[in-house]
Formats: C-alpha cells, sequence, structure tokens
C-alpha cells in the first residue's frame, strides 16, 4: 500500500483540476492506497521569508501558519502528486507558497526519495502553456532525487465541466490505479521508518 499526498492548487470547486484530484485519489483508493489530500487555496501557508531558520525551533518553519501539520504529512507520504490549473503561465499562488515550503524539509533532512506525479490543466489550447508548471516540478522533483512517475497535462479546458469525458481524465485514474507501494529511502540512505497507516478522509486538511 503506498501513502499518498495530493496537494491541489485551485480555489474552484468542482472545476476540471478538481475533478482530475477526485478522479485519481478513487482510483489509487481502489487500489488499496492511503491518500491525505491537501487543499492549498483554502490554507493559510505563507510564503517563505528566506530567513533560514527551519526547524530553528522544532516547526518547520518559525512563521506559524498551516504548513506545520503539511509538512508531517509530506514526510509521511511516500508519493507526492500536484495537481493544478495555470495561473498566469506558472502555478498558483496558494499550491506555489506550499511547494516554496517544501526547502524546510529538504534543508532540515526530512523530505526523503519519493515519487512524484504531475496532473495539471489550462484555458489554452497550446501545451507549451503547461510549461509554467511541469519545468518547476520536474527541476525541482530532480533536485530532490524524486522519482517522476507520471504527468497528464491537458491544455484546452477552461469551464468547469470541460474535463468530463476527455481522456486526460482517465489519464488521471490511469495514473491513481498505477501507484504501488515499495521500501523508500531516507536521503541518508537508510531505510525509512514506515508509519502505521491510518484511514482518513481525502479531505483532510480542506477548506
Amino acid at each position: 500500500m503506498a501513502n499518498i499526498l495530493v496537494i491541489t492548487g485551485s480555489p474552484r470547486r468542482g472545476g476540471n483540476s478538481d475533478r482530475m484530484a477526485e478522479a485519481f485519489i478513487r482510483a489509487s483508493e481502489a487500489r488499496g492506497n492511503s491518500v491525505e489530500r491537501i487543499d492549498a487555496a483554502f490554507l493559510d501557508v505563507g510564503g517563505c521569508m528566506a530567513c533560514n531558520r527551519c526547524y530553528s525551533d522544532g516547526r518547520p518553519c518559525i512563521h506559524s501558519d498551516a504548513f506545520t501539520p503539511i509538512a508531517e504529512m509530506i514526510e509521511r507520504a511516500d508519493s507526492i502528486v500536484l495537481v493544478t490549473p495555470v495561473y498566469w503561465y506558472t502555478m498558483p499562488a496558494m499550491i506555489k507558497a506550499v511547494f516554496d515550503k517544501f526547502y524546510a524539509l529538504v534543508v532540515g533532512g526530512r523530505m526523503g526519495t519519493k515519487r512524484a506525479a504531475l496532473i495539471a490543466c489550462c484555458e489554452e489550447h497550446d501545451p507549451t502553456v503547461l510549461d509554467g508548471v511541469r519545468v518547476p516540478f520536474e527541476r525541482s522533483a530532480a533536485l530532490m532525487k524524486w522519482e517522476v512517475v507520471g504527468e497528464v497535462l491537458v491544455p484546452g479546458v477552461l469551464n468547469v465541466g470541460d474535463i468530463d469525458g476527455h481522456a486526460d481524465l482517465d489519464e488521471a485514474r490511469e495514473l491513481g490505479a498505477s501507484i504501488r507501494w515499495r521500501r523508500s529511502f531516507s536521503s541518508t540512505g537508510a531505510p525509512r521508518p514506515r508509519v502505521a497507516p491510518t484511514r482518513r478522509s481525502v479531505r483532510s486538511l480542506t477548506r
């Protein structure tokens, strides 16, 4: 059983990326995986202040916000999935704030090796518009030595429901069903301690 953390970036409930997130989650849970979900748009997470005081007082970020419980969820996950629309040719500010604070776990030696996947969509039909999300995701994954196991990148969807009946919605489901548990390792190469899985709502840390 894989422990998967899905982080979404859209504030539009029932929108296209939200529907792909739900399709991924349902398919993944049907395969016996444990899935937690964070809806970044509805959480109070401030941007990284570049103070380099991560974990100096035991917290991942000394500026108290919702990232503290998020960091715990990131630590126990063996797979991270980002699901987001494109805003002005990059990811929305809300999920970017969470993504930027991954830095705390990296410098704190708590990130470890993980698998990662990206699900993203945009209004324009030009697929290169998605590069503003894809490139930072792939470069960050390479830096953290994560294994990218899949990407579902969907251009040409704007209005709520545009994704319905779209082949890429099925791809999101297939990606969810394809992720399996494997033994993971910390950044030091030692086996990561396994956390006993607990059944939690996939809506944990939402709204």
